[in-house]
């Protein structure tokens, strides 16, 4: 059921993501239905990691509205390219979204300014496959080791979120909304913080960073197939070993 609306964050957010919130949440509460659960897993102040699926490119918009319905606003980690894009990057930047440089020089720029906001008490929501599920059901695939890595260097919460109902409005890499006048259900649950304790005193180690990752992930798949009612893949689909769609992924980057 739809999850009571919480008060908002005490840290002023820029004015640019204020009239986000007030155009497209109204837009999103016209076109689409909800179904929010877990709110209580939340955190209602403080800096926190929400880790989401990714399968539609407007289901960052499902997991914000979410968010902000939770008096939580969240700041996205978002692959460089999209900095790129006239006016876009420009409004991402004074939205305060964190740019994230995959296999270059600066790839450490975007933990650092992750880290930054989550000292600031502010929450960082990330999609840790890094890119739409190549999984042909949707489900989430094998992730990279980014979230794990932020959280054991900070030592901040991760709020696994599951999500399903954005591909009826936006199918993969589809180039129109469709079903807008069927008002597609969203589901969006949150569940308690992943349990990393056994992991924190090991923030430098990467083989750590993939086991918290992987546990943030099942943690994930696990809710979206209570959403969905299925029973997920034994095993996630790894795009490493479909070089394919590894090369699509990097060609899709430099677009």
């Amino acid at each position: 059921m739809t999850g009571v609306k919480r008060p908002p964050s005490h840290h002023p957010l820029p004015w640019s993501y204020g009239l986000v919130i007030r155009t497209v949440r109204p837009t999103l509460q016209v076109l689409t239905r909800r179904n929010w659960s877990g709110g209580e897993h939340v955190p209602r102040q403080g800096g926190f990691i929400a880790a989401a699926n990714h399968y539609s490119e407007i289901d960052p918009l499902t997991v914000g509205h979410f968010l902000v319905d939770q008096g939580r606003p969240p700041f996205f980690l978002a692959k460089s390219s999209l900095f790129t894009v006239p006016l876009l990057g420009a409004a991402l930047r004074h939205l305060r979204q964190v740019p994230v440089y995959r296999a270059t020089s600066k790839a450490g720029d975007a933990l650092e300014s992750a880290r930054s906001t989550l000292e600031e008490g502010l929450p960082i929501a990330i999609m840790p496959e890094g890119t739409l599920t190549r999984d042909p059901d949707l489900w989430p695939m094998k992730a990279r080791p980014g979230v794990g890595r932020l959280a054991l260097t900070t030592g901040a919460p991760v709020i696994p979120i599951a999500q399903w109902g954005a591909q009826e409005l936006l199918g993969r890499y589809a180039r129109r909304p469709g079903n807008v006048f069927k008002r597609p259900m969203q589901h969006v649950q949150a569940g308690p913080p992943v349990d990393l304790s056994d992991l924190m005193d090991r923030p430098d180690d990467p083989r750590a960073h993939q086991e918290a990752t992987r546990r943030v992930m099942a943690a994930i798949t696990a809710m979206l197939a209570d959403i969905r009612g299925e029973q997920p893949p034994p095993e996630p689909y790894d795009m490493a070993k479909h070089p394919r769609d590894r090369k699509n992924d990097h060609k899709k980057d430099q677009a």
